[in-house]
């Protein structure tokens, strides 16, 4: 076994994933304490000419194959157990989105090693242990490993993507697992969604409503405040899942992505998944019944009481 650290990175339309520079720059942090250096898996139809935008890891592993093209849920996990298998490294990192939980069950399962998930930080420096979210942020756990290797999958945000762009060595090695891939799933193609009547990625200000909104109608208010701050109305999932407001209005990682200069949450609890999504925002005020509430974790500013109290006090104050 080495004291090695391997990143399964992933890709999109051919250029790596925020998330994969995050959990790179975790690995650097990890192999320090264990005294090992970082890899780099890069699986996927034209894979190697990836390979250079990795410079962040010590070893970029390359697995280029055609029929990895997309997302393949039977292929990839296997290519990631194989190599696994083959490197014998201390600690992995999968990223935990949807495509992770698939390649980091399996994984798990054909290397015959603990798996621990919900992960928003992973120590090495007395063995192996992770700070895990669980009830959609509202509760933490620490999870103490027994034993001397762990698959850990990673939420978004455990360290900074700028971090593991550089500083390693990068050095480039082609890999055959010499796995079967059954090729039962193929990628037909990639569907970017409908632009919506309003690009929330480009405004400076959003107001976004959550759950504590309470009912269409006064979604109404919402839209006051946002139309007199100059900005717009963006939602969390639930309100998107009642279709009270569209698709294109969604933040998080089943939405879009945004880093406005205002963030104003009115009734968002704050789920890891809607953090994944703006986390980045120059300013985060948050205003929740809720003192528990995830959100206040990420928010510069926040106030605990009903967003119907404080909504209309705003909107006399900027009006005036």
């Amino acid at each position: 076994m080495s004291d090695n650290v391997l990143v399964i990175t992933e890709h999109l339309e051919g250029e790596p994933t925020e998330i994969s520079f995050e959990l790179i720059a975790l690995g650097r942090r990890l192999a320090a304490d264990l005294g090992g250096q970082v890899e780099v898996l890069v699986a996927g139809d034209g894979a190697a000419a990836m390979a250079d935008r990795f410079g962040g890891a010590d070893t970029v592993l390359v697995v280029d194959d055609a029929r990895l093209d997309g997302f393949d849920p039977e292929g990839h996990p296997r290519v990631a157990a194989a190599v696994v298998e083959a490197r014998n490294p201390k600690v992995v990192l999968v990223p935990y989105t949807s495509e992770g939980m698939d390649v980091a069950s399996e994984l798990a399962a054909r290397t015959d090693l603990p798996l621990v998930s919900y992960c928003k930080d992973v120590r090495a420096a007395d063995g192996l242990a992770a700070t895990c979210q669980l009830y959609a942020g509202k509760i933490e756990a620490d999870v103490e490993v027994e034993g001397d290797r762990a698959v850990f999958a990673v939420l978004s945000g455990a360290a900074p993507a700028a971090d593991g762009m550089s500083g390693g060595a990068g050095a480039v090695e082609t890999v055959d697992v010499g796995v079967d891939l059954p090729g039962r799933v193929q990628a037909l193609g990639f569907t970017q969604p409908e632009a919506g009547d309003v690009d929330i990625t480009a405004q400076d200000v959003l107001v976004v409503v959550g759950r504590g909104i309470e009912s269409e109608d006064n979604i109404a208010e919402a839209e006051e405040l946002a139309e007199a701050l100059g900005g717009a109305v963006a939602a969390s999932r639930p309100v998107v899942d009642q279709g009270w407001l569209p698709k294109t209005r969604q933040v998080g990682k089943s939405g879009l992505t945004v880093k406005p200069k205002v963030y104003l949450a009115l009734g968002v609890s704050g789920a890891p998944e809607h953090v994944e999504g703006m986390r980045d925002a120059a300013t985060i005020i948050a205003v929740n019944t809720d003192p528990q509430a995830p959100i206040f974790g990420v928010a510069h500013y926040g106030w605990v009481g009903d967003l119907f109290d404080l909504v209309p006090e705003l909107l006399e104050r900027v009006e005036s």
